[in-house]
């Protein structure tokens, strides 16, 4: 299961009102391999497809990739609005390291991702 903060539900609230997408469209959440620590999130405002885990709230959807619910279960998506970024976080529980931007993580008992693979953030 994953839990949006409140500071993101408003967030998303406001993001679907602006952008639309649709009556069943809402945050969809997926996990590729890729990033400099070997796995990415994936965020985009989108109707759910089959098999997807979907999470009504008021006024807004938090859906789940079905090939990344494994990956994401416990997390909790956040969000932030600083001086220098805003924008949807995701805090995993299961992340066992991150890069530096927070936009790619690594999870244990997993083999290093092949370097050929690896994408660079630029910020390690």
């Amino acid at each position: 299961m994953i839990r949006i903060s409140d500071t993101a539900a408003d967030a998303l609230r406001t993001l679907l009102e602006r952008k639309g997408g649709g009556t069943d469209a809402g945050l969809r959440l997926a996990v590729r391999r890729g990033g400099c620590a070997g796995w990415q999130y994936e965020m985009k405002v989108a109707p759910p497809e089959e098999g997807d885990e979907v999470s009504d709230f008021e006024g807004g959807r938090l859906i789940v990739a079905s090939d990344s619910i494994e990956k994401l279960d416990g997390c909790e998506v956040d969000y932030v609005d600083s001086l220098s970024d805003a924008g949807f976080r995701i805090l995993n529980p299961q992340a066992t390291r991150s890069c530096g931007c927070g936009t790619s993580f690594e999870t244990a008992g997993e083999p290093a991702p092949d370097p050929s693979e690896v994408e660079e953030c630029g910020n390690e």
